[in-house]
């Protein structure tokens, strides 16, 4: 298998419907969008998520959960039909770290549904320590999700500690 590095097209979306974790790894066609497949990827996951979000957070945990569970699966079998470890067309990592930040914001509004795009595909994108060390040292699966996870938990932390000191300077 390639690394992600990889010059290994993306496969065509109509080769997404013969197996689930293509279709599901490949975002359902949006990690085919380029450029920025990760960019595409997370937006579809945000506007997924918040209806369900809305209507109900314990349904929504549940669906977070189960795409933690797995996920490792989808993006695991996704990069092995590909022949491509983390190709940056998978993006059902993507999905799991945008919903866990929705999950975790102090309030649902539209600018911190906005703050969890942006902060997390800062930290999804440039990738600083520890979410470097997940992506060059987990491999398979877990490591292909485990990257975008903390991604997800460091961008709480920062909308987290700037709404605290927000809330405390006004």
């Amino acid at each position: 298998m390639h690394d992600k590095k990889s010059t290994i097209p993306a496969p065509p979306f109509k080769t997404l419907f013969r197996h689930p974790a293509l279709f599901l790894g490949f975002g359902m066609g949006s990690g085919l969008i380029k450029p920025g497949p990760g960019t595409w990827g997370t937006l579809l996951g945000l506007l997924l998520f918040i209806p369900l979000l809305m209507w109900s957070e314990l349904a929504a945990w549940g669906v977070f959960v189960l795409s933690v569970v797995f996920g490792s699966w989808i993006c695991g079998k996704a990069a092995e039909i590909v022949g491509v470890h983390d190709h940056g067309g998978i993006v059902w990592d993507e999905f799991a770290g945008i919903w866990l930040v929705l999950l975790c914001l102090p309030e649902q509004t539209p600018v911190m549904w906005l703050f969890a795009f942006v902060a997390f595909r800062l930290f999804d994108i440039f990738k600083p320590w520890p979410i470097n060390w997940a992506d060059a040292k987990v491999h398979g699966g877990t490591g292909i999700m485990l990257d975008d996870l903390i991604a997800g938990a460091m961008a709480i932390g920062i909308i987290w500690a700037i709404h605290i000191s927000l809330n405390l300077l006004f």
